[in-house]
Parts: structure tokens; C-alpha cells; sequence
């Protein structure tokens, strides 16, 4: 259901009301908006697509979604590509402007779930029209032309661009032709593994992020933070940084001390010059040990186990885990007396954009924010802190800024996975489970006014609590016949920024059940793979398990010291399964030296794209199960860089690594997060099985 708007080339839109223009730095092929002389409504969906085609012959979609490398430009291309019968090399995606209706959200693995639908009904609407300007053109009933390569094709071999009918379809209001999308059996595009259509300006440095931007007058700005989380400036002494070549202003902002300056070199030396007493923050006191101690503590009891069964019980802990996208937080931000105007990369713009105008003190409507691509994100853009503190500082200095937060930054003050401990109880007789229950307990932030800015800093007063809750956690889902579930969850209340990390909390809290289920199928004598064969309730679970277990040589004989572990996982309304092989000969240093995962996401869009999603979460799950994570040393971030927050390298990486993906006609489910858990479930169980120990702490350096 679309808007098809009048104008001199053909714009259809979804629904009426879309900003207009593309942002600075958004995509360089993208061609600006015109604007319409009318509209002609005939239905509206709130994903707010446009898409336009040029007397250029492009067919522009202005996207309402943040590309952070998971490839939905290019995903959203093929969809219009497939309904428009254009090449994908005609197909442009710039990403919208931040708008005050409709759906902008980027995350929960939502993308091409939400936009398959809308997408390839604006382009079958554009289609029609186009078909329909042709056969007035051509006097030929409109059947009897075809669209291929971005023209229209007549019987006789006549063709035209689209762009040479884009005028003439602009007028059009009915269509001679049927505007509903394919079906998946005349799909060409769709389900065809594809190259990114912005490889080639990723890998040339062609691609621009918002720290590549040349926004007028915009100075590299930098801040000064507290050692400890939630740390208070007593005093500043910044003479010696004012009187710095290339330092154009120092501010104070809520974090710290900020430094605008000619280049980021002579930003970062400044920075160093200040001379800054720091009141410290409200985790002082608190360590690691503690604030596991806390956790533990939290967790609701279990409740009595079934009488006459037998128990498989197992407690686990999961440390604090930084995104740590490889593109830093990064915000341009110029705000005047009565305008405001940001680019920064964003899965929120137009939450963002209210925070932004709260802060400054605007309304919303005097407030632009541009999207712009981001390198990486899993989550972490969720949040704006850099945009809100790009915009306050910019009003303090009264001049655009271009403000960068380095990867320590970050990394100590920035948003993070929430540390969690798990209680697991698994009641089994005569070989079957009859009781599955799991209780938790996670960090969560202290209410606001006393607990954290919407920068992500702390304020005085911070508390801690526990907030017992009872009922099913959000895995348990009837992966499993496990007989009664059961579950509750508390919190400990603590000034510490937390974020949604990829795949949220089903990264935990299926990765504690997956290593259970090992358990048990050990304790009752039983194969894992063969035990969840017998076990799992859906027959789609189950053919990505035999999937993975046949492409991976289940049970084939391995050295002493090296194993096999299995774990799968269902969410989005997809499903995974993932088997590691691990030489774990050293236990301090062991590697995943095998990898093979199966989803069954309904219609992958682009297999080549969830291939790479696959690919990241398998990464993803060796580094947050084997090592990396954060340590809170007195109230502050041990961890500072790549260095010391050791996600896996290329030296970690599988030497092999295989992806299936299962074929289906049904409507996309999510992919983005979906492997995490089972990645992790799988290389927990394989080092377990390899080493004969049973893991509980993670990452297991910890």
C-alpha cells in the first residue's frame, strides 16, 4: 500500500509526509528529491519508503534504515530490483533523513522482515506505471509489453528506458496493468547470492562515514573523561591546552572537558594538557567480585524439582561485553539560536532527533539529523550519546564540530552487554526430561535522576537494587519438550551504561541452556546431536540440526584434546544450528578450527549477505565465549583497546567455515542476531567435550 505522488519524474511513496532530500553523506549516487505538484493516495504502510526514478535512468530508494554493514541497502536493492526488472547496478539507496512519522527503526533483526512486504509493492506500483506510459507511447495493450534491464520491451523489439517514461508515468493514476508483486516462483533476484552494491566504495575508501564528512566550518572536537564511570569534574585549569597551536575552543560538557581544535592531532594533545581534578564515581567501591557476588544473590530460587527425578544443575556467568564497532562513535553537530542540524549514524534518528532538541533546548521540527552509514554497530548505535554531546557542545562553542570518541572512550564509557548469572536446573526420569527451569539475574541501570545522563554518564546518588520477577525468561519458547518450564529473573541496579549487544539476551541465556542440554544428555548416557533429535519440538530445528551434523561429520574420531560441540537456537521466526570443531590440546589457548552453521530464515533475500551475518555471529560467539569481556577494576573499566578487550583476530578465526541456508518460499524471518546463541552454545559444549571440564564463567579467561 503506497502514495504515488505527481511529478515531473515518477515518485512513489510510502505514505505521505516523507522528508525530502538525502542527507549529506549519504550515498554519492543518490539524486535529490523533487518535489511533487500532487498527490494521488491510494493506500499507506508506515515504513515510509520512496523510491524515484531519474530521467537518468536510477531508480533511487530513500531508505528508512541505517546501513551499520549488515548489508540491508543492498537487500532492500534486490527486493526492487526483483519487482522492477532493473539491474541492480541501476538501483541506488541512500538512507533518509530522520522523520517525524512512520518506522525508522534499525535492530531486533527486523529490516528486511518489515520492508519485503512494502518494498516490492512500491516497486510493482513503479512497474505498472511504467509499462502503462509505454504502451499510451507505443499504442500497445499494455499485456503485451515486458520490462527487463530497466526498460520496457515491446513485441516487436522496441524498447525504452525507464527513465525516458518517467515523466509521462508521473501523470499516470490508474495503471493498465496489475501492480502486485511476483511470486516467488518467477523470482530472479531474490534468493540469488549477490555481491554488496557498495563493496567496491567500501574496500576503495569511496564510501563515507560521518567522520569523512566536510560540513562547513566543522572543527575536530575531543573530550576529557573521568577515570572512573560516573566521575565528577572538581576543577579544570586549561591554560596550558588554550595556549596550544591549532585549539580553537575548551568547553565543558557532562562527561568532562571538551577540546576543539584545528586537526584531531593537535585535539588529542590538548586534551592531554588539561589539568583536571576528577570527584570519583559511585562504583568506586565495586569490583568484579562484588558485583558478581551481588548477582549471584539476585537470582530468584528455583522451585521444588518434580519428586522422584533426578537433576542436571549448573550455574553461569557472563562478564560485561563492549560492542566495540571498528568505526568509533563519531557526530557532526552544528547548533545555531534557532536551528539545529546533526550527522551521525543512527538506528534511532527519529528518537534521536527529540533527545537532540531536548538537550539544546529546540523543538523537534528545528532539528535535522542525517543518517549516515556506520562501520559496525551491534547495538551500539542504538543509542545516541556522541550526537547529544556533539550538540551540546557545539552550542557551548558556538561553532560546528565534528566530535569523535576514541576507542577507549568507548570502550570505558560507553554502553556494554550487561553481566549475568544463570541457575539451570534440568529434572530427568528414566531418560526424560520432566522439568526444565532457568532463573537469572542481570546488571541494569539505575532510574534516571539517579543513575545515568542520557549521555551515559553517571549522577550522584546512584543505587543499587533487586528486582525479583517471576515467570518464563524470554528463551524459554518451547525449543524443547522439556515438560513443566519454568523461570524468573531480578536485577541489580548499578551506574554502569548498558546498551542491547547483538541478540541481546538470548546470547546468554540460550548459551547457558545449550550447555545444560550437553549435560544432560550426558548424564543420561546419550549422544547431543541424538538427544535433541528426540527432544526439539520443531521440524525445522531439527533439519538444521541434521543439516550441520551431516555437513560437519558428527561424531567422526578426533585427536585427545580436540572435539565436537553442537547447539542450535530459534527466534525472529527463524532457526540455526552451528557445529565447532576446537583443538583445546593447550586449554589456555584453545582454537575453533572448524565451523559449520544451517538457518532456515524463510526467503533469504541475499544468501551471500547471511552467509557474512553467519560468518560474524560464529566470530561473535568464539570471542565472548573464550575471550573477551569487560573487567570492572574499583568502579572503572579495566579494558581500554582491541589490545586488552580481546575479541577474536584473524588467527582465531576457523580455518574452515560453512554456511547452509535451507530453502524456503515463506516470508523472511531475522537473520542479523540469530547465530549468537548457538555459535557460543557450540563452542562452549566443544570445549567442554575436548577438555572434560565443565564450563561456567565466560569469556573462560575471565
Amino acid at each position: 500500500m503506497v502514495y504515488s505522488l505527481a511529478a515531473s519524474t515518477l515518485t512513489v511513496a510510502a505514505p505521505l509526509g516523507c522528508d525530502a532530500g538525502p542527507a549529506e553523506g549519504a550515498e554519492p549516487t543518490a539524486a535529490p528529491a523533487r518535489r511533487p505538484s500532487g498527490v494521488l493516495v491510494t493506500g499507506a504502510d508506515e515504513e515510509m519508503l520512496v523510491l524515484e526514478v531519474t530521467e537518468a535512468n536510477r531508480v533511487v530508494v530513500r531508505l528508512p534504515r541505517v546501513e551499520v554493514g549488515q548489508g540491508v541497502t543492498t537487500a532492500v536493492a534486490m527486493m526492487i530490483a526483483e519487482e522492477l526488472d532493473a539491474r541492480l547496478a541501476d538501483v541506488d539507496v541512500p538512507l533518509a533523513d530522520a522523520r517525524a512519522k512512520g518506522n525508522q527503526f534499525t535492530g531486533g533483526s527486523s529490516s528486511v522482515t518489515s520492508l519485503y512486504g512494502p518494498a516490492r509493492e512500491l516497486a510493482a506500483l513503479a512497474r505498472a506505471k511504467l509499462v502503462t506510459a509505454a504502451a499510451r507511447r507505443w499504442h500497445l495493450p499494455a499485456r503485451s509489453l515486458h520490462t527487463r534491464n530497466t526498460k520496457v520491451v515491446a513485441p516487436d523489439g522496441r524498447s525504452a528506458t525507464f527513465g525516458s517514461l518517467t515523466a509521462s508515468a508521473a501523470r499516470i493514476t490508474r495503471p493498465s496493468v496489475p501492480s502486485k508483486p511476483k511470486p516467488a516462483s518467477r523470482h530472479q533476484v531474490i534468493g540469488r547470492p549477490t555481491t554488496r552494491i557498495d563493496a567496491r566504495d567500501i574496500v576503495t575508501g569511496r564510501a563515507r562515514y560521518a567522520g569523512d564528512l566536510a560540513v562547513a566550518g566543522a572543527k575536530p572536537t575531543v573530550v576529557a573523561r573521568p577515570p572512573t564511570l560516573g566521575g565528577k569534574l572538581v576543577s579544570v585549569d586549561s591554560r596550558a591546552a588554550r595556549a596550544m597551536p591549532g585549539v580553537h575552543a575548551v568547553v565543558r560538557v557532562a562527561g568532562g572537558v571538551a577540546v576543539v581544535a584545528e586537526s584531531f592531532h593537535h585535539a588529542f594533545r590538548a586534551r592531554d594538557a588539561l589539568r583536571i581534578t576528577w570527584a570519583p564515581g559511585p562504583l568506586v567501591a565495586l569490583s568484579d567480585a562484588a558485583i558478581r557476588s551481588r548477582l549471584r544473590a539476585a537470582v530468584p530460587r528455583l522451585g521444588n524439582p518434580p519428586r522422584g527425578s533426578a537433576q542436571t544443575e549448573g550455574e553461569f556467568e557472563f562478564a560485561f561485553v563492549s560492542h566495540a564497532p571498528m568505526e568509533v562513535l563519531t557526530a557532526v553537530a552544528d547548533v545555531r539560536a534557532g536551528h539545529a542540524e546533526i550527522w551521525f549514524s543512527s538506528q534511532t534518528p527519529m528518537d534521536a532527533r527529540e533527545s537532540i532538541a531536548s538537550a539544546v533546548g529546540l523543538p523537534a521540527s528545528k532539528v535535522q539529523v542525517h543518517v549516515i552509514r556506520g562501520g559496525g554497530s551491534f547495538g551500539r548505535r542504538l543509542n545516541h550519546d556522541a550526537a547529544i554531546e556533539a550538540a551540546l557542545i557545539s552550542k557551548a562553542a558556538r561553532r560546528p564540530v565534528k566530535l569523535m570518541w576514541s576507542r577507549a572512550d568507548d570502550i570505558r564509557h560507553g554502553r556494554m552487554r550487561p553481566a549475568s548469572h544463570h541457575r539451570i536446573r534440568a529434572s530427568h526420569v528414566q531418560g526424560r526430561v520432566v522439568a526444565f527451569a532457568h532463573a537469572m539475574a542481570s546488571v541494569s541501570e539505575s532510574h534516571p535522576g539517579r543513575g545515568l545522563s542520557a549521555q551515559g554518564h553517571a549522577r550522584d546518588g546512584a543505587t543499587q537494587a533487586v528486582t525479583p520477577a517471576s515467570g518464563p525468561l524470554p528463551s524459554d519458547s518451547g525449543l524443547y519438550n522439556f515438560g513443566r518450564v519454568s523461570g524468573g529473573s531480578g536485577s541489580v541496579e548499578l551506574a554502569i551504561p548498558l546498551g542491547a549487544w547483538r541478540s541481546v539476551d538470548s546470547g546468554t541465556m540460550r548459551t547457558a541452556e545449550e550447555i545444560v542440554v550437553d549435560e544432560v544428555a550426558r548424564s543420561l548416557g546419550k549422544d547431543p546431536v541424538a538427544f535433541r533429535r528426540t527432544t526439539l519440538r520443531s521440524k525445522a530445528v531439527k533439519a538444521v540440526l541434521d543439516k550441520v551434523a551431516d555437513a560437519g561429520d558428527w561424531g567422526r574420531t578426533l585427536p585427545a584434546g580436540r572435539a565436537q560441540g553442537v547447539a542450535v537456537h530459534e527466534e525472529y521466526g527463524s532457526c540455526v544450528a552451528c557445529l565447532v570443531e576446537m583443538d583445546a590440546t593447550d586449554p589456555k589457548n584453545p582454537r575453533v578450527t572448524k565451523v559449520v552453521m544451517a538457518a532456515d530464515v524463510g526467503t533469504a533475500v541475499n544468501p551471500r549477505g547471511l552467509e557474512a551475518q553467519l560468518m560474524g555471529t560464529a566470530i561473535d560467539g568464539i570471542s565472548t565465549v573464550l575471550q573477551a569481556g569487560l573487567h570492572i577494576d574499583r568502579g572503572a573499566v579495566r579494558e581500554s583497546s582491541y589490545a586488552d578487550f580481546r575479541y577474536a583476530r584473524q588467527r582465531h578465526a576457523p580455518l574452515r567455515f560453512e554456511a547452509h541456508i535451507m530453502p524456503s518460499r515463506r516470508e523472511p524471518g531475522g537473520a542479523g542476531e540469530l547465530g549468537v546463541p548457538a555459535a557460543a552454545g557450540a563452542v562452549a559444549n566443544a570445549y567442554a567435550r575436548a577438555t572434560g571440564c565443565r564450563p561456567r564463567r565466560f569469556p573462560l579467561d575471565f
